[in-house]
């Protein structure tokens, strides 16, 4: 487990990266798991697959998104963990009963990755036969999902500090533009793009990228008033 911990480490400021590192390594990493996928579910009914080892586990955490039912949304909302030794049999959820195994699904695992406002991430596992997973299972892959769990925050750390500083430059971009076209000051020309994000109901830094795409100042001119 410390290996794999290292390996998803690496991957850290690439997200989408990370994700599949997570669900690739998870399938080597716990016992009898033939596929796996990371899934972020929305509100309380959408389910957005966002890494995937195969087909058939992306049209599993589709399908729970379509039926609005499914263990993947049970341990987000209200389970850390969810087991499911015979898909099939499974009175709780009766439609993806009733059509996951038509996907090959007979059992699965779930886990709760993290928990960010309406939005929170599963880690799913699937297995082709039923009672493929045990104790010994489940409590590898809780602790596999606890590194994938750091591992995806700090990637997406990493991300937002990137996206901020290009957002930074972006701004820094645009105030030189208007500096030197209007003879403005650094605070005049921030003014500015401030005032026109502000009536746009835009954000800062897209009034900016555009400006420096377009030479023009989003709605209007770029004086200041």
């Amino acid at each position: 487990m410390s290996r794999v911990a290292r390996q998803l480490q690496e991957e850290h400021g690439d997200v989408e990266g990370t994700l599949d590192a997570i669900a690739t390594c998870a399938v080597g990493a716990v016992p009898h798991a033939d596929e796996c996928s990371v899934s972020y579910v929305v509100g309380r009914s959408r389910v957005e697959p966002r890494a995937s080892t195969s087909d058939q586990a992306r049209a599993a955490d589709e399908l729970q998104g379509r039926i609005g039912q499914g263990p993947c949304m049970d341990a987000v909302w209200e389970e850390q963990v969810v087991r499911v030794d015979d898909v099939a049999g499974d009175e709780r959820w009766p439609d993806f009963a009733r059509e996951a195994p038509l996907l090959g699904v007979a059992s699965m695992m779930c886990f709760q990755l993290f928990v960010e406002g309406d939005q929170l991430g599963a880690l799913n596992l699937y297995a082709r036969t039923p009672n493929a997973f045990d104790g010994e299972s489940e409590e590898i892959g809780q602790l596999f999902a606890a590194h994938a769990a750091v591992a995806l925050a700090g990637a997406e750390h990493e991300s937002h500090l990137r996206d901020g500083m290009a957002h930074r430059d972006l701004i820094g971009q645009a105030k030189g533009i208007l500096m030197e076209r209007h003879r403005l000051t650094a605070d005049q020309a921030f003014g500015v793009l401030a005032r026109v994000s502000q009536e746009l109901n835009r954000k800062l830094f897209e009034v900016a990228r555009e400006l420096t795409d377009t030479g023009a100042v989003p709605g209007g001119n770029g004086r200041p008033r």
